[in-house]
C-alpha cells in the first residue's frame, strides 16, 4: 500500500521529520515559495507548517487530497480555521509542547523575583557579600491569583498548590468543573482576584479584551506588596501602571518574560532591582523544540489514520488526561451513531443526545460530533470527520440537541443515551464503556442488555416463548457461524422479544433470509457492523 504523503514547508526539528517518514512519504520543502506551492499542493494528504505560509481558501482549494494541515506552534494567524473546516480539513497545532516549559519559567520568575535570586546573584559576582537587602517572602500560605485557567494556567495552579499556596482563578470562559479539578477558587471578576491576591500570575492570549487588563485602576485595588509575573505575551500587565506601581512600592517584585515592544532592549522597568526580566524564553528549551516536531508530527500521522488529533483546532480543545478519559466515550459515541442506517433508511430529522454521569462534566463536543460522524459515514461518498460532522447535519437539516446530567438514571455509572427521530417514529438507544474500556449498548427501544458494540451483531425480533431461541442458535451452528456471545431482552413476558447475538465472523444475506423463517422469528434478523 503506498504510503500517503506529507509536505512540510517550514523548519521542524529533525526528530519530528524523522517520526514523519516511519509513516509517510514526506517532502520537506523549507522555504518554498508560494506559487511552486499552489501548483503541487494537491498531491499531499497532509502539510506542517509554522507562521509563515499562509494557508487560506486559494490554497486549500487546490488541495483536493489534503486532510490535515499541521501548525508546529501555538497560534493559527497564518491558517483559515473556517475555511478548512468547510473543506473537512483538521487543522492542529502544538499547545502543549510547550505548556510545561512555560509554567516551570512561571515559577522560575517567581521564585526569584519574591527572593531576589538575579540581583543577589550579580551583587555577588560584584565582589560584595552582604544578604541585609535581599530579604524575600516565602510562598508558604499565600494566595496566588491566576489570571487564564487554561493548559498553562492550570499546570501552574497544580505546582503552586504544592507549595501549600491558596489558589484562586479568574476566567470568564472556563467551566466551574475545570476550577474543581484543578483546585482553584473561582472569583467572578478580575477586581475580586486583584483585592485577594499576595502573588499574581497571567496566563491568557493577547487580544482586544486583555490588552492591559491588569492597569493602573486594578494595580489601585490589589494588596500594597503585591508581586507579578507575566510569561503569556506583553502588554496584557500595562507597563506604564507596572512603572508606576513599582516606584511607588505598591508593586513588591515582578517577574517578567514578555514585554510590550520585543525585542526589549530599552526598557524603564530594567532598572529595577525587584523586577527579573528575561527574553522571551518561556517555550525555549531543548525539550519544548524537540516536542514541538515530534507532537506535530504524531498528530499528522493520527489524523491520517483517522484517529481522534488531540490539539484538532476546529474542535474544542481537551488536556491529554481529559482525551484519555474520554476516548472510550468517543469511540462509543461513534458507534452508537452507526446503528440508526444500519436499521433502516428513513431521513434523520431530530437528535436529541444525553450525557449523564461524570462524562458530563468534561468537554462533551467531541462524543456529539463522534455520534454525528458515525451517523453520516456509511451514506456519505464525500469524507465525514470530526471537523464537518456538525456541518453536514445542518446541511442536510438535521437538529442537534444535547443534554448533560450529572447523575445517570441508569444502573451505570456514565451513560450516553440517543433518541433519533425521523418523520414516522424514533429509535433510542443508549450505552456506557465496560470495565475494560469497551463500548456496550445498554439500552435499544426499551429493551434492557449488555451487548458489546465489537465486531458483528445480529439483531433479531422474536415471540417470547419456548422453542425459539435454541432453534435460532442452531441454525446459525449449522451455517457455520460462532456465537461469541447472546443477549436476549423483554418488556412483557409472551409478547415480543430481541436477541442481540455477538458472532466471530460476517453473516451472509442468504443465511439472514434462511434465519428469519425459523418458527417464532418475527422478521428478517439484520446484521450490525461495527
Amino acid at each position: 500500500m503506498e504510503k500517503k504523503r506529507v509536505i512540510v514547508t517550514e523548519r521542524i526539528a529533525d526528530e519530528g521529520v524523522e517520526l514523519l517518514r516511519t509513516e509517510l512519504n514526506v517532502d520537506y520543502r523549507d522555504g518554498i515559495s508560494r506559487e511552486e506551492l499552489l501548483e503541487i499542493i494537491d498531491q499531499y494528504d497532509a502539510l506542517i507548517v509554522r507562521s509563515v505560509t499562509k494557508v487560506n481558501e486559494e490554497l486549500i482549494s487546490r488541495a483536493s487530497r489534503l486532510k490535515v494541515v499541521g501548525r508546529a506552534g501555538n497560534g493559527v494567524d497564518n491558517i483559515d480555521v473556517e475555511v478548512c473546516t468547510r473543506y473537512g480539513v483538521i487543522v492542529a497545532n502544538t499547545p502543549d509542547s510547550n505548556t510545561i516549559s512555560a509554567a516551570e519559567q512561571t515559577i522560575s520568575l517567581l521564585l526569584s523575583s519574591v527572593r531576589n535570586t538575579a540581583w543577589a546573584n550579580a551583587f555577588v559576582k560584584g565582589g560584595t557579600w552582604d544578604r541585609k537587602p535581599f530579604r524575600g517572602v516565602e510562598l508558604y500560605g499565600k494566595t496566588v491569583g491566576i489570571v487564564g485557567l487554561g493548559r498553562i494556567g492550570s499546570m501552574v495552579a497544580t505546582r503552586l498548590k504544592a507549595f501549600n499556596m491558596k489558589v484562586i482563578a479568574y476566567d470568564p470562559y472556563i467551566a466551574d468543573e475545570r476550577f474543581e479539578r484543578f483546585g482553584a477558587e473561582k472569583k467572578n471578576t478580575l477586581e475580586e482576584l486583584m483585592q485577594e491576591a499576595d502573588f499574581i500570575t497571567v496566563h491568557t492570549p493577547r487580544n482586544e479584551e486583555t490588552m492591559h487588563m491588569i492597569n493602573e485602576k486594578m494595580l489601585a485595588l490589589a494588596k500594597d506588596g503585591v508581586r507579578v509575573v507575566n510569561c503569556a505575551r506583553g502588554g496584557i500587565i500595562d507597563e506604564v501602571a507596572l512603572l508606576q506601581g513599582l516606584e511607588q512600592g505598591k508593586i513588591g517584585s515582578a517577574g517578567l518574560d514578555v514585554f510590550e515592544k520585543e525585542p526589549a532592549t530599552e526598557n524603564p522597568l530594567f532598572k529595577f532591582n525587584n523586577v527579573v526580566c528575561t527574553p522571551h524564553l518561556g517555550a525555549d528549551t531543548y525539550e519544548a523544540q524537540k516536542r514541538v516536531g515530534e507532537n506535530i508530527a504524531e498528530q499528522v500521522i493520527k489524523a491520517l489514520r483517522g484517529d481522534i488529533v488531540p490539539n484538532m483546532v476546529n474542535l474544542p480543545t481537551m488536556l491529554s488526561e481529559e482525551l484519555d478519559y474520554l476516548r472510550p466515550y468517543i469511540n462509543l459515541a461513534e458507534k452508537m451513531g452507526s446503528f440508526y442506517y444500519q436499521l433502516g433508511k428513513s431521513p434523520v430529522s431530530r437528535i436529541e443526545l444525553t450525557f449523564s454521569g461524570p462524562i458530563s462534566m468534561n468537554e462533551t463536543e467531541i462524543l456529539t460530533v463522534s455520534f454525528l460522524k458515525g451517523l453520516f459515514k456509511p451514506i456519505m461518498d464525500e469524507k465525514v470527520n470530526y471537523v464537518n460532522a456538525r456541518l453536514v447535519a445542518e446541511d442536510r437539516g438535521v437538529q442537534v440537541y444535547e443534554k448533560k446530567e450529572g447523575q445517570s438514571s441508569k444502573r451505570y455509572k456514565n451513560v450516553i443515551t440517543a433518541k433519533i427521530y425521523n418523520h414516522n417514529n424514533h429509535l433510542d438507544i443508549a450505552g456506557t464503556v465496560s470495565r475494560a474500556r469497551d463500548p456496550l449498548l445498554v439500552e435499544i427501544n426499551g429493551y434492557e442488555t449488555e451487548t458489546g458494540l465489537e465486531g458483528f451483531v445480529i439483531m433479531v425480533e422474536n415471540q417470547d416463548r419456548p422453542r425459539v431461541i435454541g432453534p435460532f442458535a442452531t441454525a446459525l451452528g449449522d451455517e457455520g457461524v460462532n456465537i461469541a456471545s447472546m443477549k436476549v431482552a423483554r418488556k412483557t413476558r409472551g409478547e415480543t422479544a430481541i436477541m442481540l447475538i455477538n458472532v466471530d465472523n460476517k453473516v451472509e444475506d442468504h443465511i439472514l433470509e434462511k434465519l428469519k423463517n425459523l418458527d417464532g422469528i418475527m422478521e428478517r434478523p439484520r446484521l450490525l457492523e461495527f
